[in-house]
């Protein structure tokens, strides 16, 4: 995907972008994360939405801050550029949509972290499942996809 972005039409630039209004909901739903207390015990799949239902019950801010990030930013950004793409909004406006993918980008750091960090507990064995991967690389398109839109309206 990120070869594709980088040198592609305004229309595969568009294609691309419409495609992670699909793309997101299902790396939101998709399995991020394999955890369990000790290796003996099954593995439990964690999605950005298990996650989040889990935060709300312990930690409501933590759990609101990682709605943002995960799923309003990326989404809120994915938009705003297909509404650019297709002259429904300001060229202005693009700064605030980049803005966007990188608190996106964030997110995908914490989760990063958080692998870490639980793999050095010890009594946590975490692995990373395809969902992960999804979501980085929806994340990653996207913010390729402003870069290239922000290169074209510049040179217009």
């Amino acid at each position: 995907m990120t070869r594709a972005a980088a040198g592609a039409t305004p229309g595969l630039m568009r294609l691309l972008n419409l495609s992670l209004l699909i793309l997101f909901p299902v790396a939101w739903f998709a399995p991020m994360l394999r955890a369990a207390m000790l290796p003996v015990f099954g593995m439990d799949e964690i999605s950005v939405l298990t996650g989040l239902q889990s935060l709300w019950g312990a930690d409501p801010a933590l759990a609101l801050l990682v709605t943002f990030l995960a799923v309003f930013a990326p989404y809120a950004k994915t938009l705003g550029l297909s509404l650019l793409h297709f002259g429904l909004m300001s060229p202005k406006l693009l700064p605030v949509l980049q803005f966007l993918g990188k608190l996106a980008m964030a997110d995908v750091f914490l989760i990063a972290l958080y692998v870490v960090i639980a793999r050095g507990a010890g009594w946590v064995t975490v692995e990373t499942a395809w969902g992960l991967w999804l979501f980085t690389g929806c994340v990653l398109t996207s913010v390729l996809i402003s870069l290239r839109t922000e290169g074209r309206l510049h040179a217009s």
